[in-house]
């Protein structure tokens, strides 16, 4: 599944300021994304979430929409990771179509956004770990212990290199994948009061207040397919590579995702499902426990908490590629792109992630005034949607700003006629995206259950836009005062081979 070399590589002023290449072949690559997406996380926690928080009932429907956009929008993405292997991908393309300055912007974006992603799945993590040990050992336990305990392990597994990551992440993920199909096909065999009902699809269900946080919860159960040019570099091959999981991913979120919470509607009954997730945010454990027993529920929520940790870890380590990617092209300490000896893992970036992690659950847990320690009110309500929405919402900005480089990109090139197809196809992908980016903030005060002129309805939207601005500005200022460094952003290791060969040049004149 993966290779590589034992030879010592160390990119902080090391030898190819790049992380070890040819050691992630298509299946490393694929488990790896597809651990970030983890589904049954999605199914069983992001899908009844979104019943609950937002009312809409066509969930199924808004993932098969969600689909065909990020389809168009991964034409030109994966042509362009053809192009640039970089482990700042939605940055490093940002700066090489609109510059510097405005990849400085998204590069901001996208660590403070995927960081923000990460530290939210902490939430259910805590939550449900709790939740096991309070129902199995008639013990209660604060959510932010587990929480924390997951905070130190992803942090130790982020140093290690990421082939051990890949293959006990991928046998979890292909099991939990196998339960989801059977409790989907429980479902589909015993549905609820309404039978077999194909209502979840009818645009009807999409309608209303909270459809742009409803597109936000959805698309934030996508965000992982988007990573695997971050991997690039450590790819064998990656101009095909990159491009194959890209859809491969795509492909199999969009069907299994709607799939799946089209069989959930079945079970609950249209008409019935999202008070059920109002009312219980277990509510696929208990529609299982009512049809396959006691037995396979234990056994989903022993996966169920294991994909979650597949799904932070994998964040985690894609946070900590972009920070290091970041102090290599100048825009964080250089110190940043240090990596392990042995491994060539992202370290430094690894543990500026747990330190940022180990802060926020803290920060919940001492705003979390639920009576009795219960787990349901910072984790869950709080924690897991808020991030998860913030987050979301950061991608969907930068995968918006990434169709629009790319066809910048492209032109400037003169591969414009080459390209054609794949320049209409992302700007499409621009426009739905920017248009599910304003709905996402237009309805966040569905998600706070807040009132409109509620400051928190424009302060968790505003942390994007005040990343983009500290990034514009830093961006700026470097232009001015180190305009060699400023051309380097987005560049990567490129840029320090241009270096060593023109040092090699000076040296043999």
């Amino acid at each position: 599944m993966l290779t590589g070399s034992t030879t010592e590589i160390s990119t902080f002023k090391g030898e190819d300021r790049a992380l070890r290449a040819d050691r992630i072949g298509t299946p490393g690559l694929l488990l790896s994304v597809l651990a970030a997406t983890a589904p049954l996380m999605v199914v069983a926690g992001v899908v009844p979430t979104t019943f609950a928080a937002v009312g809409v009932v066509g969930v199924p429907l808004i993932f098969l929409i969600l689909g065909v956009v990020l389809v168009l929008f991964s034409f030109g993405y994966a042509e362009m990771s053809r192009h640039v292997h970089n482990a700042g991908a939605f940055y490093a393309y940002i700066a090489r179509g609109l510059g510097g300055t405005v990849g400085a912007a998204a590069s901001y974006v996208a660590l403070a956004s995927y960081s923000i992603l990460q530290c939210g799945i902490y939430g259910i993590f805590g939550f449900e770990i709790s939740s096991q040990i309070g129902e199995h050992w008639h013990h209660n336990i604060d959510w932010w212990w587990p929480a924390l305990g997951g905070v130190l392990i992803a942090g130790i597994f982020g140093a290690l290199k990421i082939d051990v990551n890949a293959k006990v992440l991928g046998v979890l993920l292909l099991v939990e994948t196998l339960l989801i199909v059977v409790f989907d096909i429980s479902f589909l065999s015993d549905p609820g009061p309404q039978g077999v009902s194909m209502h979840a699809f009818n645009p009807s269900t999409i309608t209303g207040a909270g459809f742009g946080t409803a597109l936000c919860f959805c698309i934030a159960a996508f965000t992982g397919f988007e990573q695997a040019p971050v991997y690039a570099e450590e790819t064998a091959k990656p101009q095909r590579v990159v491009a194959r999981v890209m859809f491969l991913a795509v492909g199999f979120a969009t069907l299994f995702f709607a799939f799946s919470a089209w069989a959930i509607t079945v079970a609950a009954g249209p008409s019935s499902v999202v008070g059920a997730a109002q009312k219980s945010p277990t509510m696929i454990f208990d529609l299982n426990e009512a049809r396959i027993g006691n037995t396979f529920t234990d056994i989903l929520n022993v996966f169920f908490i294991t994909g979650i940790f597949a799904s932070l870890l994998s964040f985690h380590n894609v946070v900590a590629r972009y920070a290091f990617a970041m102090g290599r092209d100048g825009l964080l300490p250089a110190g940043v792109s240090r990596t392990t000896r042995s491994g060539g893992a992202p370290v430094v970036g690894s543990l500026i992630q747990t330190v940022v992690a180990l802060v926020v659950v803290a920060a919940f847990a001492i705003t979390d005034n639920k009576p009795g320690g219960d787990p349901s009110f910072a984790p869950m309500l709080r924690l897991f949607t808020w991030a998860g929405n913030i987050g979301a919402l950061g991608v969907v900005v930068l995968m918006a700003v990434s169709s629009i480089a790319i066809i910048v990109f492209f032109i400037k090139r003169g591969a414009a006629r080459v390209q054609a197809w794949r320049l209409v196809t992302s700007g499409v992908a621009a426009v739905a995206l920017l248009v599910i980016a304003f709905y996402a903030v237009k309805d966040f005060k569905v998600l706070l259950g807040v009132d409109p002129g509620h400051g928190l309805r424009w302060i968790l939207p505003g942390i994007v836009g005040i990343a983009a601005l500290a990034g514009l500005i830093y961006g700026a200022v470097l232009k001015v005062k180190n305009p060699t460094a400023h051309a380097r952003i987005g560049q990567g290791n490129e840029a320090f081979q241009l270096d060593k060969a023109a040092s090699a040049a000076e040296t043999s004149v």
